[in-house]
């Protein structure tokens, strides 16, 4: 069996449609849909690079204006 890095959203399984709870039938209603969880695994992943980069750009702004190898003016 291979290990996945993340669990299967879906939690239905292999469970025909025909018998499967409609939304808030037998739970919760505002469970989110298995789209949404894997959209926000995604904007999770792409929140924390864009995050990494702007606290890379900025140091790299301070050390190059500290070390006087250019100048903004």
């Amino acid at each position: 069996m291979t290990r996945r890095i993340f669990s299967d959203p879906d939690l239905h399984g292999d469970i025909p449609a025909r018998v499967r709870p409609r939304l808030g039938e037998w739970g919760p209603s505002l469970v989110p849909s298995t789209r949404r969880k894997r959209r926000q695994r995604v904007l999770v992943v792409v929140g924390f690079v864009l995050a990494v980069v702007a606290v890379v750009a900025t140091w790299w702004l301070f050390y190059w204006m500290m070390t006087g190898k250019g100048a903004l003016f």
